[in-house]
């Protein structure tokens, strides 16, 4: 098994920011891209993930968080121009849920017109 060095040089290699919270919503691990674009940074550690969205966003993270502990995996939460926001299940060797991470996905804009016709657009 990897040592904890590896791991986290591994976790902090990801340039886009993860943030990992457990089951009661408390942040337990913020990446260094996640300590970088959060305004309070590493202060965020140990506080509760739902103090920092309002009420709608709070209510959807309860919701998905409750369809984590019935099975699901993934689901996405936003999306905008930049980027698409997912929550990601974390669970132990049993199944058992132990928390969830945001997984920020950049949108790839193309970048000739030959490129947009080539996805579709």
């Amino acid at each position: 098994m990897a040592d904890r060095a590896l791991m986290a040089a591994l976790r902090d290699s990801i340039k886009d920011p993860v943030l990992f919270a457990d089951t009661q919503h408390v942040i337990r691990y913020m990446n260094k891209a996640a300590i970088t674009d959060f305004d309070d940074g590493a202060a965020l550690l140990g506080r509760s993930l739902l103090d920092y969205h309002n009420e709608d966003s709070r209510r959807k993270i309860i919701e998905i968080s409750a369809a984590m502990e019935a099975g699901e995996d993934e689901r996405l939460i936003n999306e905008n121009d930049k980027q698409r926001i997912y929550m990601r299940a974390v669970r132990d060797a049993d199944g058992k849920l132990l928390g969830y991470y945001e997984r920020y996905e950049p949108v790839a804009k193309p970048s000739s017109p030959d490129q947009m016709e080539e996805s579709g657009r």
